[in-house]
């Protein structure tokens, strides 16, 4: 099973193209002035930048530290470049009804690159049937970058001469973020269907009639294109497979492989766990679902709970491999360094609303306690009515018939820091990675030390894992030396290591074949480290209880 976090975005590329011929070319003047890099551990200049001079490096390193892409590059390519066509082969062959639903597409955006703008817009127009495109929505996050005032509007003029009345401009007085532009789009929407883009995209040949047509045969579908991407540095297109969008128990999207009954059509649509936020729905459906939610604040967790209640009250979601999207992946978010605050209030409101029992597995993700967390989520109370009103399913139901494949985590009685009552300010720590060897560190409560104890009586060191096809590292006794060993639990289990421990909190961890504890004494250069030896009555507490042991 194949998995990736999609805040890194794709899986291993099968196919690296170039559009050479609208790439600005370079002369013999331009490369007589190039410089020696100026920034050479930036990872703009990776592979791109040999021919610049220092004032034209100057220039792109500052841009993209703006905007975390290429807009030096940008600036001088074309609003209607041409792409390769990426598509199977087996969906160029496809045709589609000529009497499909209209289309609204909405592209949000905040401080964007005009000319990143402008391509997608191009590229829209370019490549949706005239008479299926009723109008193109651009949701502005209260952008504050001059260009995107009068010279976006000097565009919108340009294009309504073609294309009189196509494009609207919606401009958020304060910051609201994602979802809620999301939301200001889609109430703007007039078309049968909605699709809700990033700005930084380029639509591609044939990309509308897919996911039109999944829609306009069932209108409770929820379908997503799949993402090429466009590298933020030289901004050439690398071709992706087709992958369902899934999540681990944090809520952060992830590419996985499709289920078994897809079996690699590449021209088929594939059921999806969830979206990742450039999706296409029907406008009436994704109103009488209740839309967006509202309460979700800058970034993060949107589009799994989309997803989810998709799912439980009454549709589907899909993956269209025929619809393809070009899209920036950026090296770095410059108006949102740190999502990780924003991405666990989002998630742990998901989990109150759709989750039931199992909301403590985001908890015990974002190691935070069951109770008394103090992380306000907002006022949930018209998210649950909303619930109860569609009569949507419970999500024990989505774990068996969506999505099998995500770890239960019923056996987990205690998560958190793991501390020893003589050095309190230390915690276990998984140590070097690659590497088996765990380690007493001075506590950060950051993913490396986060320990677990199960009802198995296994002590897990560092992330657990979410799905049933990866594996967690178990603590285990090497029954000599003194030395605790990580081995993978599965492992482990099979070459019957001594990986089980009687623990009681507040009391010794003792091996339950060695009989020795893990405890923590002065080595030679008078640190504390962890060590296996006869039992002192040391103590240890694991930071949070699910339930008493």
């Amino acid at each position: 099973m194949t998995q990736k976090v999609c805040t890194n975005l794709k899986e291993k590329p099968v196919q690296k193209t170039s559009t050479k011929e609208d790439y600005p070319k370079n002369n013999q003047k331009r490369v007589k002035s190039a410089a020696p890099k100026l920034y050479p551990n930036s990872h703009l200049f990776t592979k791109w930048g040999d021919d610049l001079s220092e004032e034209e490096q100057k220039e792109a390193e500052a841009l993209f530290q703006i905007y975390g892409y290429n807009v030096f590059l940008s600036n001088q390519l074309p609003s209607n470049r041409k792409l390769p066509d990426l598509r199977d082969p087996r969906c160029v062959q496809m045709n589609y009804p000529k009497d499909l639903p209209s289309l609204s597409v909405v592209l949000i955006y905040i401080n964007e690159a005009l000319s990143v703008i402008k391509r997608a817009v191009r590229s829209i127009i370019t490549h949706t049937p005239k008479h299926l495109l009723k109008e193109i929505i651009l949701v502005d996050d209260h952008s504050t970058y001059n260009d995107l005032g009068k010279p976006l509007y000097d565009f919108i003029d340009e294009v309504h001469k073609e294309t009189p009345g196509l494009i609207k401009r919606v401009w958020h007085p304060h910051q609201m973020g994602l979802s809620q532009s999301r939301i200001t789009g889609w109430k703007q929407a007039t078309g049968d269907v909605v699709a809700i883009l990033d700005a930084h995209i380029e639509a591609t040949q044939g990309w509308a009639e897919p996911l039109l047509a999944r829609i306009k045969a069932d209108r409770t579908v929820v379908v997503s294109p799949v993402f090429d991407k466009v590298n933020y540095d030289d901004l050439q297109v690398e071709r992706y497979e087709s992958f369902a969008h899934g999540f681990d128990w944090a809520l952060w999207c992830m590419y996985e492989s499709f289920g078994p009954d897809w079996n690699g059509k590449q021209s088929q649509p594939g059921k999806s766990p969830s979206v990742m936020g450039i999706f296409a729905a029907d406008r009436g459906f994704l109103g009488e679902i209740g839309g967006l939610d509202g309460g979700m604040t800058v970034y993060g967790g949107e589009n799994v709970e989309l997803g989810i209640r998709v799912w439980l009250c009454g549709g589907s979601v899909e993956i269209v491999p025929c619809s393809r999207i070009a899209h920036i992946e950026r090296a770095h978010k410059p108006y949102a360094p740190d999502l990780s605050l924003s991405m666990r209030r989002n998630a742990l409101r998901v989990a109150d609303v759709w989750l039931d029992e199992y909301k403590k597995n985001v908890f015990i993700a974002w190691n935070v306690p069951l109770k008394d967390h103090g992380i306000d989520i907002g006022d949930v109370s018209e998210r649950k009515k909303l619930r109860e009103n569609l009569k949507c399913k419970p999500f024990s139901w989505y774990l068996e018939n969506v999505y099998p494949s995500l770890e239960r985590w019923d056996n987990v009685l205690g998560y958190g820091v793991l501390q020893n009552s003589l050095f309190k300010n230390h915690c276990v720590d998984q140590g070097v990675i690659p590497g088996n060897i765990p380690v007493l560190y001075e506590c950060h409560f950051q993913e490396p030390q986060r320990c677990f104890y199960n009802t198995e009586r296994e002590i897990l060191i560092g992330r657990l894992r979410s799905h049933k096809y990866s594996s967690n590292r178990c603590l285990v006794d090497p029954g000599s030396g003194s030395i605790p060993t990580l081995h993978e639990c599965n492992v482990a289990k099979l070459n019957q290591l001594h990986m089980h421990w009687d623990f009681t909190q507040g009391r010794e961890i003792r091996n339950m074949a060695t009989k020795r504890c893990l405890e923590i004494a002065q080595g030679e250069n008078y640190y504390y480290q962890l060590i296996i030896q006869p039992c002192s009555s040391q103590s240890w507490t694991i930071q949070h209880l699910i339930t008493t042991f």
